[in-house]
């Protein structure tokens, strides 16, 4: 099981959200796996999925672009909530999934537009789910991100 640390948000993402570009109420989000390797952990400088390397390869159990999420949002106070509402699970299978990174893009925008990275667990480690175990990412109580007014945390 892999914790997910803060998640952080892209440059872009931001923008697209404000521009009304990313809907989280009728868009479709999936979640990818990416390696220590990768370079999804710098915000300022992807626009597109196609922007990021080093996913996960497909083995093991484990599917390129295909894990899909469900994204919530709830209003309280002033205060929007924008969360995931299950935890994401690939099961082993004949090998290990191996990760350092997660991230959710926005599948229906036509960029397929990343909008959240955390890097899991808190341990300077990739995680590993081995043959017949679970990777599962654990996501915070908090939600993915809060919004307050013209503010984004």
């Amino acid at each position: 099981m892999a914790a997910a640390g803060k998640w952080k948000m892209y440059a872009k993402a931001k923008l697209a959200i404000e521009n009304g570009e990313i809907d989280f109420n009728a868009h479709s989000f999936k979640i990818n796996l990416y390696l220590s390797t990768s370079n999804c952990n710098t915000l300022t400088a992807h626009d597109a999925l196609a922007d990021l390397t080093n996913q996960v390869a497909t083995a093991f159990g484990y599917a390129q672009d295909t894990k899909a999420i469900t994204i919530a949002t709830a209003d309280s106070s002033g205060t929007t909530t924008v969360d995931e509402t299950t935890n994401p699970v690939w099961t082993a299978s004949g090998g290990s999934i191996t990760a350092r990174f997660a991230v959710i893009y926005d599948d229906t925008h036509a960029d397929k537009i990343p909008i959240f990275v955390c890097l899991l667990d808190t341990a300077p480690a990739d995680v590993t789910a081995t043959d017949t175990n679970t990777f599962t990412i654990t996501q915070p109580a908090s939600g993915l991100f809060t919004k307050s007014g013209a503010d984004v945390d």
